[in-house]
């Protein structure tokens, strides 16, 4: 374990909201979560129509920044990496009971900060409905042909979402 480090967020959604990374940057994981992407890797790729995170930089790397696919304005599909919406809005997601109350972004911005190093009474629950989304990778297999990006774009999309490379099936 690293010294903790305290951070400060202050951005649209979270005034005040302090929290500490207590591991190294992309060490010591739960031994059942292993993301095939960083944050860094889905922000370049092209995820949630680039309106996640436009808002909140100087809480994570800047070059987490530097080539990613954002737009601060609205969510365009354009922008993901299979060009579809694979993303429900984020009233759907409190309305299901996803959102934790210290991530109001979602699983992405827990992502995002466990990776930092953050740890949080959340950890669990997101780790299993990661492990969850694998169901997906299967139904891939199952009705596309290897290396066919063309074949269930929308589910590739959501799969990168989650960190998964859906290119590599």
């Amino acid at each position: 374990m690293t010294k903790p480090t305290r951070v400060v967020v202050n951005d649209k959604m979270q005034r005040g909201y302090v929290y500490y990374r207590m591991e190294p940057m992309g060490k010591n994981f739960h031994p059942d979560f292993k993301p095939q992407l960083t944050p860094k890797q889905l922000l370049e790729l092209g995820v949630f129509g680039g309106r996640y995170m436009t808002d909140c930089a100087q809480e994570f790397p800047a070059d987490w920044f530097d080539d990613a696919k954002l737009c601060s304005e609205r969510h365009d599909p354009k922008l993901n990496h299979f060009g579809v919406n694979a993303s429900q809005p984020l009233a759907v997601w409190r309305e299901k009971g996803w959102i934790y109350h210290e991530d109001p972004r979602g699983w992405f911005q827990w992502y995002c900060r466990y990776y930092m190093g953050r740890r949080c009474d959340d950890d669990e629950r997101q780790i299993k409905r990661w492990k969850a989304v694998k169901r997906h990778v299967a139904q891939i297999r199952k009705n596309c042909q290897r290396g066919d990006l063309q074949c269930r774009r929308r589910q590739r999309q959501a799969l990168l979402h989650w960190a998964y490379d859906s290119r590599k099936i």
